[in-house]
């Protein structure tokens, strides 16, 4: 099957937050994914949903060459759209995982093939057929696994949570101090507060100082190489990680290495 890297919904930051639920379909490559605590690993023909509000990092192997996917998007103004026009009955429980597994069948492969005539070539859906691409996908989604109900139409947003144990869970994903707050369930001005008490530092000194003892580790006790670390460490380039590891260590994390 020739399926072409598509996307279709709103636009969604590059950063590691995903702040809508998002439909992942791999076509070819692989795919590697980590939430915090779990890491998942996806194969050519394989699906997924990636449950919003939740700090995620994916990579695609470097090793291979062809990689092609289907993203969705369901964003909170359409699914609100479609419950009012469907009025989709609650099963079931509702998951609790960030990577919710989909048991890919014969609709989810017609649906995918059914995209082809609508692909404009530069990585999206006709924008006059994306809702209607969208509601089809949605009602087979819930037709297959009902229990999604509970996790498309819980608009609500993140409650008040540990904040040591979030962080400490965290603390390499690179997203800016707000998303941290809302995802602790606090206002910027209360998580600034309770981070003060908590760890007695401010929440941007303590993760760069967080981030720079784990690549030390990694360096100096598991020789890992610097150019392999830091994106995973959650800085945004090499030579900004390597500065601040100067700074902080007094020796570059290339010569620690030797």
């Amino acid at each position: 099957m020739d399926i072409k890297s598509c996307y279709i919904g709103p636009e969604i930051s590059p950063e590691q937050f995903i702040p809508e639920h998002l439909f992942l379909f791999l076509a070819k490559g692989i795919l590697s994914g980590y939430d915090g605590s779990n890491y998942v690993t996806m194969n050519p023909g394989d699906c997924c949903i990636v449950r919003k509000n939740h700090l995620v990092r994916y990579n695609k192997q470097k090793k291979i060459d062809e990689f092609e996917k289907v993203a969705v998007v369901f964003d909170e103004i359409f699914l609100k759209r479609f419950q009012e026009k469907y009025q989709p009955v609650r099963r079931g429980y509702k998951p609790k995982e960030v990577f919710i597994h989909l048991n890919n069948n014969e609709q989810i492969t017609r649906f995918i093939s059914s995209l082809m005539p609508y692909y404009d070539g530069k990585g999206k859906i006709k924008k006059e057929k994306q809702d209607s691409k969208r509601e089809e996908l949605l009602l087979i989604l819930l037709e297959m696994q009902p229990e999604l109900y509970g996790v498309f139409f819980d608009f609500g947003k993140p409650e008040k949570i540990d904040l040591e144990k979030f962080m400490n869970q965290n603390y390499k994903f690179n997203v800016g101090i707000e998303r941290f707050a809302y995802l602790t369930g606090r206002s910027l001005s209360a998580f600034k507060r309770d981070f003060k008490q908590t760890f007695n530092d401010t929440p941007s000194r303590w993760l760069i100082q967080k981030r720079l003892q784990e690549a030390y580790f990694l360096i100096f006790k598991k020789n890992q190489k610097p150019s392999e670390i830091y994106i995973d460490l959650g800085f945004e380039n090499l030579s900004h990680f390597s500065f601040a590891f100067k700074k902080q260590f007094g020796i570059s994390p290339k010569n620690l290495l030797c």
